[in-house]
Formats: C-alpha cells, sequence, structure tokens
C-alpha cells in the first residue's frame, strides 16, 4: 500500500469520515491474553474509533486453552461499544485441557451479545450488505502451530459462497491459506482443497488472517489476502464502496 493511501485512512480515521456505502471494522490477532492481563488501552483506544460496524478477535485469544483465561478475556471484550465476534487459533482449544470448540463457543455465547445463536466456530453474518464468513482452521486435538481446513469445513465454505453468490464476501481466520511469510511451521496444511473452493467462485474480495506475526497485503488471483500482527497491534480495515463489484480495501495498523 502506498504512502498516499495511508495518509488518506488517517485522516479518515481522525475524522471518523466514513460515507455510508464504505464499512469499517476492527482486527486483533494473536492477544494471548492471560488472566492477569487488562485490555483497557485497547479497548480505550477501539471504542474511540467512529463508524465501526464491528470488532474481530481473530484467533490465538489466549495464552493457553484455560476456561478461567478465556472468562476473563470475554468479560473485558465485551465492555467494547461495537459487536464483537471471535475466531479460533492453535491456542484457544485443547480437549485435553477441558476447553474444546464447543466448550469455547458456548462460554462465548452466554459472554457476547453477538454469539448469542452462534452454535459452531464456522459461522456467517453480514453487515451492510457483504457476508463475514469465519472459518475455522484449529486443531482441538493435538494442537500444532500448522493450520489445516478439514474436508468438512471447505465444503461448509464452498455452500456458504454458492448461497452468496451474487454478494461481496470477506473471510475472517486465524491461518492464512497464502503463506504472508517463510515460517513453514506455520503454514497451512493441504490447501489444495481450500485453494480450489476458492478458483470456483468470484465473489470472495478478501480474506483477513494473523497467525504468522507479520503485517502483509498480497492480491493473489484476484483475492486481497491480508495478515496482521501480534496484539497490541491491531488493524483499522475500510471496505470502501463496499456494494460495488470491485471494493477497495484500505487499512491502517495501530500500535
Amino acid at each position: 500500500m502506498n504512502k498516499f493511501f495511508i495518509i488518506l485512512l488517517t485522516f479518515f480515521a481522525l475524522t471518523g469520515s466514513v460515507f455510508a456505502e464504505d464499512l469499517r471494522f476492527v482486527q486483533i490477532d494473536g492477544l494471548c491474553y492471560s488472566s492477569e492481563q487488562s485490555l483497557d488501552k485497547i479497548i480505550t483506544e477501539v471504542n474511540k474509533l467512529k463508524n465501526v460496524s464491528f470488532v474481530v478477535f481473530s484467533g490465538n485469544n489466549i495464552a493457553k486453552p484455560d476456561k478461567t483465561y478465556l472468562d476473563s478475556f470475554l468479560t473485558q471484550a465485551k465492555r467494547i461499544n461495537y459487536p464483537v465476534y471471535i475466531v479460533l487459533g492453535q491456542k484457544d482449544v485443547n480437549k485435553q485441557k477441558d476447553l474444546g470448540k464447543a466448550d469455547y463457543i458456548k462460554l462465548a455465547s452466554k459472554k457476547l451479545r453477538t454469539h448469542k445463536k452462534i452454535t459452531s466456530p464456522n459461522y456467517v453474518f453480514e453487515k451492510k450488505g457483504v457476508i463475514f464468513i469465519v472459518l475455522d482452521g484449529s486443531k482441538e486435538v493435538i494442537p500444532t502451530s500448522m493450520g489445516y481446513y478439514k474436508p468438512d469445513v471447505v465444503k461448509w465454505l464452498d455452500e456458504q459462497l454458492t448461497l452468496n453468490k451474487d454478494k461481496n464476501v470477506v473471510i475472517l481466520q486465524h491461518y492464512p491459506i497464502i503463506p504472508p511469510c517463510e515460517k513453514e511451521m506455520r503454514y497451512t496444511a493441504k490447501p489444495e482443497n481450500y485453494l480450489n473452493v476458492l478458483a470456483k467462485h468470484k465473489n470472495v474480495k478478501a480474506i483477513i488472517a494473523g497467525h504468522f506475526g507479520v503485517n502483509k497485503e498480497m492480491d493473489f488471483n484476484g483475492v486481497k489476502h491480508i495478515s496482521t500482527a501480534d496484539a497490541p497491534v491491531y488493524r483499522i480495515i475500510d471496505i470502501m464502496d463496499c456494494m460495488s463489484a470491485n471494493p477497495e480495501f484500505w487499512s491502517v495498523i495501530k500500535e
């Protein structure tokens, strides 16, 4: 992204000048929250932003799969003034530690208003006519740093893209499908099926991920792939003219 776009978006962020056909959201990745931690600084900054449609914690939200950590994290996250959505990473769940995916989502549904009707780590929501698909690539049995989108998850993605073929789609996930840098231990296993599904559909405009701890934006086969570094860094993303056939994605990193 060139300097002109960054300066322009910073001006928008300061003034709150987002037009009705534009959509803004905040991504926080790799928070690795522990029970002693405070989210005060991030929450204060995010709550000052204008015209935010939602905030997404895109994985590795807690330091280890511990229900006390998760409860404390969710208690603080619900102080955010905007709808909050949750994505799972490898540090979030482990069945052997008594925190599987079902437990995680059940607790999130108790704590967060936005998760009241969400019963799966794979789910869909809509903002300003844009479809957001949350896709889970985490493992709850023997978690590793390598993501894996299972065949049933990829099949579900294919079905959702077909159902929403006439709408712009943004996918929110923890594990990038296109690696933003060379860290082989963090690559996504067996990405071919996922990539084949993407090739079938023209409605996916962007995939927002994290996991690698780097800020990177790439275009691959007409899809923008955005990777965000670990918190306390977070990313403000504006989708400009979000209902058009070719919306623009502008973002700024806050530290």
